[in-house]
């Protein structure tokens, strides 16, 4: 597909311009809407299979739906770039995914046709129906229409917002986009021909006499007329299942096809009085650009990329990176102990479970989109003597926190987590910035918590926890690469709870946990440049936390900063009571350095850092404003005896 120019898609900067064209020009909107897409992909990166799946249907909804009065819902967002571009955002689109650009999921403060924000799955049913509630209550008339996922529907708050829709008979379309299957025959010109007729008014009128009528009748015969509908609901693979939930089910209908989804969309629109519906449509991710559509997993989310080869721009890396040192390692150790099994939650490549799942088929287990139950599932394992490890996203293990505490700590189950993702993720935004994992683990009676500060602390972290027989543990890293540090042979476990010196200096102490140690050594290193001499340590568990090394370094020096990638609340926190309470605060100044206190917008990684002052730079800084010097290591003021001495 070439398209040179957009004739169309130039005269459309909200729906409402889109609304004034002709049926038969829509087709030439999504195709000039799906070039656009990919040329703006093909320079800033981003998900783009999701978004060109969906460019009929985002096209068609905005035709049909009077938005933004009628509210249209993207769950997860993946796939709401068209979206964005049909709603006033289109000379925005380069700017997606960077700092003070347009975010790469929906965001209410962006647009008002953003009606709801994601980022996390399965929310948008639940969501549409807490508006169409609203909207009744408040006496109003408008649409609302939640657009969910084939993996996403499967999770269990999908069904619980469907059951809780269905007992309310609320006025509510949900969209079931469906990209797992191929267009296949059923999907024809008679399936198209009976989803129509099963979407009329006068089908759906036909259906409420017959069920009415049913009820009337002997049992014999009320089973026999249930029987009946049922058999002309499977003539276009009927939805039995959505049925028993109180929807009407249309479909499946081609999601790439603007005469199958206009008319269907029509009739459920002038027909949603009558209670939710849920429209099944097949679409293809990657659709009309083959690179993607030929390998749909891979251009899933890309980097910038070449539009006539597909290839991908990536830089070569310099060290392999921690999701695939934990995948390797897991998988090795998997060799020598049978009794490891590996858990995760629809996102094997995204957690290196892939390398072990290529090894060891039988052990892996990828549970879908079901952090709660993947949690628990892993529970039930550890009861019967196995070792799972649960590889879930530090964002999206929030959603199994319940679980982590009822089902896992309080019954002390050796659950090992292996949490990628923890702390700033760059472009991906708040809503998968790792911030909150150590605040709400080490907060936990009967918690292990690990965090490498290098690729080959990760390996032996990984050790420890598969040792690690008596209680839960976790063990969090960032995402990307790691600094190049040599790998073990063989990956040893640590002593639990022991931190370490890395090197000894006079007065000053710079206590890091996870991956700031890197820069934390790189302020030491600016710092002797002034005179100053820091000891530096990894502190390596958050939880529980060296007191003799927090002991040691807090009553032989002046100042005492600690250093970690993650939420207020965390590993300073329990630093600073250990401090309090063993009287250890006379003559001592303490600086504690996190994560700011906000949900983190998209920006690239290293200004993230530098913003909250955890780089080398921030680190040095707050030393040398403790001590009252500028940034040339000069006075400003009077520091406290004994500070540099």
């Amino acid at each position: 597909m070439v398209i040179k120019d957009t004739p169309l898609l130039d005269q459309i900067n909200v729906p409402s311009d889109l609304r004034k064209l002709d049926e038969n020009q829509l087709q030439q909107v999504a195709d000039e809407v799906r070039q656009d897409m990919i040329q703006s992909v093909s320079h800033t990166g981003g998900h783009l299979g999701a978004g060109l799946g969906v460019v009929e249907l985002t096209t068609a909804l905005h035709y049909i739906f009077n938005t933004p009065d009628d509210r249209l819902i993207w769950d997860v967002g993946h796939q709401c770039y068209p979206h964005k571009i049909l709603t006033g955002r289109r000379d925005k689109m380069l700017t997606m995914r960077q700092g003070e650009g347009l975010s790469g999921f929906t965001k209410r403060k962006e647009s008002e046709y953003d009606p709801f924000g994601a980022g996390h799955s399965s929310t948008s049913i639940s969501a549409g129906l807490g508006m169409a509630v609203a909207r009744d209550l408040a006496e109003s008339d408008n649409h609302v229409v939640s657009v969910i996922g084939d993996g996403s529907i499967s999770a269990g708050m999908a069904f619980e917002a469907m059951n809780n829709a269905g007992a309310l008979k609320s006025n509510l379309t949900v969209i079931l986009n469906d990209n797992e299957m191929s267009i296949a025959p059923p999907v024809g010109a008679m399936s198209a021909y009976l989803t129509k007729l099963l979407s009329s008014k006068s089908y759906l009128s036909l259906r409420d006499i017959m069920k009415k009528i049913a009820t009337k009748f002997p049992d014999p015969m009320e089973k026999a007329a249930a029987r009946a509908e049922e058999f002309a609901r499977g003539m276009v693979q009927g939805g039995t299942l959505f049925e028993e939930l109180g929807f009407y089910y249309i479909g499946p209908i081609d999601g790439h096809n603007m005469d199958h989804l206009i008319p269907v969309l029509k009739n459920a629109r002038e027909e949603a009085e009558r209670g939710p519906f849920l429209i099944h449509v097949i679409t293809q991710k990657g659709k009309g650009y083959q690179p993607a559509e030929q390998a749909s997993d891979k251009y899933h989310g890309v980097s910038k990329f070449d539009i006539v080869t597909g290839t991908q721009v990536k830089s070569q890396p310099k060290a392999p990176t921690y999701t695939k040192v934990f995948g390797e390692t897991l998988t090795e150790l998997a060799k020598h102990d049978d009794k490891i099994v590996a858990v995760n939650a629809a996102m094997p490549s995204g957690t290196g479970l892939n390398i072990f799942d290529a090894a060891h088929p039988d052990r892996c287990f990828d549970v879908g989109i079901a952090e709660q139950h993947a949690v628990t599932f892993a529970a039930g394992m550890a009861c019967e003597g196995f070792k799972p490890f649960a590889a879930i996203y530090s964002t999206f293990l929030q959603r199994g926190y319940d679980q982590i505490v009822h089902d896992v700590a309080i019954q002390n189950l050796p659950v090992r987590f292996a949490i990628d993702r923890a702390g700033f993720v760059g472009a991906d935004g708040s809503t998968h910035c790792g911030a909150f994992d150590i605040t709400f683990l080490a907060s936990l009676p009967n918690m292990i918590v690990m965090a490498p500060s290098d690729e080959a602390e990760l390996a032996n972290m990984i050790a420890t926890a598969a040792d690690i027989d008596h209680c839960p543990s976790a063990v969090r890293y960032p995402r990307g690469e790691g600094i190049g540090a040599e790998l073990p042979e063989k990956p040893e476990a640590l002593e639990i709870g022991k931190g370490r010196i890395i090197r000894e200096g006079k007065s000053i102490a710079i206590l890091s946990i996870d991956t700031r140690l890197a820069d934390s050594l790189k302020a030491a290193d600016n710092l002797v440049n002034m005179g100053i001499n820091c000891t530096v340590a990894d502190a390596r568990f958050a939880k529980p936390v060296d007191t003799e090394l927090v002991h040691k370094l807090a009553s032989e020096h002046d100042l005492l900063v600690t250093v970690e990638e993650g939420s207020i609340g965390g590993f300073s926190t329990q630093v600073m009571d250990y401090v309090v309470r063993n009287d250890l605060t006379q003559g001592l100044k303490i600086r504690n350095l996190f994560m700011p206190d906000i949900f983190q917008d998209h920006e690239k990684p290293e200004k993230q850092l530098a913003d909250a002052g955890l780089d080398a730079n921030g680190i040095q800084k707050t030393i040398l404003d403790a001590l009252g010097k500028d940034n040339m290591g000069h006075n400003i003021r009077n520091s406290p005896a004994g500070l540099l001495e």
